[in-house]
């Protein structure tokens, strides 16, 4: 292991458990480890399926719809 590997894993184990997991992914990620870079929570997966269901439905927000979002959030 280079010095500047060493210097990189005693610096992580200092950080939060959460963040050594999500620098452990992407390390595993460079490294050619197929491991997702994010894992959804139960809510999340549920969030997404039913995301993917609207979409294989046609079922888009409309362009009144996409602009309330954004005035909401001052875009």
């Amino acid at each position: 292991m280079t010095d500047l590997l060493e210097k990189a894993v005693e610096t992580a184990r200092r950080l939060p458990p959460d963040l050594q997991d999500e620098m452990a992914r992407v390390l595993l990620a460079l490294a050619g480890d197929q491991q997702p870079a994010y894992q959804l929570t139960p809510e999340e997966e549920a969030d997404q399926d039913e995301a993917d269901a609207a979409e294989a439905r046609g079922d888009y927000a409309t362009d009144e719809e996409v602009r309330a979002i954004w005035a909401k959030y001052g875009l």
